[in-house]
């Protein structure tokens, strides 16, 4: 059955609770310096005999204010805990949801062979935001792959609408650059609905790629790590020509959307990921090796690099990682 979402009464409840939460250590608070100016008082307006700072209100007073004060801190290291737990629940569950977005791709569209992955972050605060995908479109497969600048819940809304503005503008634009544009488009409506303060930094990186029938790729850059093509055993970076602006930063930085041609020819692979891969680092502080395994078989890379990405981070990934890998297969 499916779960009915919370009533308005329910909701008010929760919000209650919250806010007696968090006023909690301050009503604590108070009451410790209402004590303490209890004792002042008290020594203020005289005491007849000198053995009675040591027995009777000011020592009381003394007394409950030291309770007090231990309250208040008992009550904030128990508020911290719920907070992080709360944080806790909440990474894993922005994770699992971006997990969910990124649909499964296809091991094959016509003489393309696909692989992908996600890597969740752990120690990063509320990670989301690493997305891919893949369309067979009438213009040929197209590609996406981007890093939205914020983390949490709001990274996986703003991935949902990035992925599912490509995914009908990847079928319906005959050029790159229009899908793009709709990107550009799609991200600035959804900014324009947050509030101020919800996120400082309000894009995303993005790399889109659409492979026709020729022995040629298409790339338009948006601030995002330049692909890796694998050739004969070598890996060369393919650095854009013209770098675009990210994703939502259009308007501000004035660039637009250019498209660059690589040559991809039948055995050749493209290796597009996010700066998860590129700006890990061991405990002493080395770069993650990944062009070493770049031009390992199709079948062991994926899962070789994701373990290799884990075991050099010591399993604490500080950034959300993604990839995805396509190669032609020789007719």
């Amino acid at each position: 059955m499916r779960k009915q979402p919370p009533s308005t009464a329910e909701r008010s409840a929760g919000c209650a609770r919250n806010r007696f939460t968090a006023l909690l250590p301050r009503a604590l608070f108070g009451l410790a310096f209402a004590l303490f100016v209890l004792t002042v008082v008290t020594v203020s307006t005289g005491v007849p005999e000198p053995r009675r700072l040591t027995a009777g209100p000011l020592s009381e007073a003394a007394t409950c204010t030291a309770l007090a004060a231990a309250l208040v801190a008992l009550s904030s290291s128990a508020v911290r805990r719920r907070r992080q737990r709360a944080l806790d629940q909440a990474d894993t569950s922005a994770a699992t949801a971006q997990q969910v977005l990124l649909r499964p791709l296809p091991g094959r569209i016509g003489d393309l062979r696909l692989r992908g992955t996600y890597v969740p972050a752990r120690t990063a605060p509320r990670s989301g935001g690493d997305l891919y995908d893949a369309v067979h479109s009438p213009y040929g497969t197209r590609l996406l792959i981007g890093d939205v600048r914020a983390k949490g819940m709001l990274a996986v809304e703003a991935s949902a609408l990035l992925l599912r503005s490509f995914r009908e503008a990847a079928y319906e634009e005959e050029q790159l650059t229009e899908v793009a544009r709709r990107l550009e488009h799609d991200a600035q409506r959804h900014i324009a609905r947050l509030p101020g303060a919800e996120t400082p930094e309000r894009f995303a990186t993005a790399l889109l790629v659409e492979i026709p029938d020729g022995p040629v790729a298409r790339v338009v850059h948006c601030g995002h790590p330049a692909p890796l093509l694998v050739s004969g055993g070598r890996v060369s970076p393919c650095p854009p020509e013209r770098p675009g602006a990210p994703v939502g930063m259009a308007d501000l930085v004035g660039a637009g959307h250019a498209v660059q041609t690589l040559p991809f020819r039948a055995g050749e692979r493209l290796v597009l990921l996010t700066d998860g891969f590129t700006e890990a680092r061991d405990a002493a502080g080395r770069f993650h090796p990944f062009t070493e395994r770049a031009a390992a078989p199709l079948d062991d890379l994926v899962d070789g690099l994701r373990a290799d990405l884990v075991r050099h981070a010591g399993g604490e990934l500080r950034d959300d990682a993604a990839l995805l890998v396509v190669e032609r297969v020789p007719g």
